[in-house]
């Protein structure tokens, strides 16, 4: 490879090769081939970041905060205190759900003077909201609103959805305005944002309206979008014509769409939806999995269809696919082998 110039690799080679090497927890070998880098001059800064970033993607942060902080990190002349490695280290815990370690990570970065950024604010306020905590996401926007930081998009999503969730979606309507008048483009998230918050307390017209913004905006919705919308309506009709809508706008329906529709339109008793959305699946060319299945057949039980019930509950094991165990159908949970 190095005695072909055409086949010479560049940092994109290698950061594919960290990131293969690291999806199968092949860590010595992708640290060993960084410290291989400088036949190709291609040891530095920007091949180090690709590999510490590569291993908080996959789960490997402790390898990772190692290699930053009692390791490699001197050989390239990159600072410890260096924001953008604190920021792929913080990320990381976040990706493993690790909370008290973002927690003390974060407090680490202040302890070390380490300067934090708006990417830093961003993936701690997204920390604070998945942790449960919203209102700390409320706090720390406030904290960078004091400090003068202009937020980008992103950041602007945290809060919309931390400040709806802690104090009401009228806030998180006014910090979506607020983001516009600073001239900062709202984005497909963005809107799905302050329609899942409007539908989630019940002002449908109001989410209705965002939605017709979007569209205006050129923003176009995706299958997210009309999740929101189908998690909270209480008509069949109405979910029934945003669902031919969504598909007239060639936005494919995913699995779990058909799973959620069915299951709700099952739980109503309605079971003529039910065949609808089934029928839609199979034009659109998606094989059912378990729980479309699943959600059928309950539905058909509840209706006291048993034995077209039975009829999809032995075509999906004929299929390989796991069925429930139920009483309304004689059949049980196989354990070790054996009928219990």
């Amino acid at each position: 490879m190095k005695n072909k110039p055409c086949s010479i690799p560049d940092h994109a080679t290698f950061r594919i090769l960290f990131k293969r090497y690291i999806t199968a927890h092949l860590v010595k070998e992708a640290i060993s081939t960084f410290d291989r880098l400088e036949e190709f001059n291609l040891k530095d800064e920007i091949s180090f970041c690709n590999l510490v970033d590569a291993l908080c993607e996959y789960k490997h942060v402790i390898e990772a905060q190692e290699l930053c902080f009692f390791g490699k990190i001197k050989e390239i002349g990159l600072s410890v205190n260096d924001t953008k490695i604190h920021n792929m280290i913080l990320r990381g815990w976040f990706k493993m759900g690790w909370w008290s370690k973002c927690r003390e990570f974060w407090q680490e970065m202040d302890k070390k003077g380490v300067k934090k950024d708006l990417h830093s604010y961003s993936i701690y306020m997204d920390i604070m909201c998945k942790s449960g905590k919203p209102w700390k996401a409320v706090k720390l926007y406030k904290e960078m609103k004091k400090k003068g930081m202009k937020l980008d998009v992103v950041a602007y999503n945290t809060v919309i959805r931390a400040i709806g969730i802690s104090e009401g979606a009228d806030f998180g309507v006014g910090v979506f305005r607020e983001m516009r008048d600073l001239g900062c483009e709202p984005n497909v998230v963005t809107y799905n944002t302050v329609i899942k918050l409007l539908c989630e307390n019940g002002r449908v017209r109001q989410a209705y309206a965002v939605l017709d913004q979007m569209l205006k905006k050129d923003c176009a919705p995706d299958v997210i979008t009309y999740h929101c919308f189908f998690g909270c309506l209480e008509k069949p009709r109405e979910i029934l014509k945003l669902f031919d809508l969504m598909i007239t706008n060639g936005i494919q329906p995913r699995m779990d769409t058909y799973v959620m529709l069915m299951r709700k339109f099952g739980r109503w008793g309605f079971l003529r939806p039910v065949f609808m959305v089934w029928k839609k699946m199979e034009e659109l060319g998606s094989s059912p999995n378990e729980f479309a299945y699943n959600a059928l057949i309950d539905a058909l039980i509840q209706k006291g269809m048993l034995d077209m019930a039975r009829k999809y509950d032995e075509e999906m094991l004929e299929k390989g696919l796991s069925s429930k165990p139920r009483e309304e159908l004689g059949t049980k949970l196989v354990q070790g082998g054996e009928d219990t």
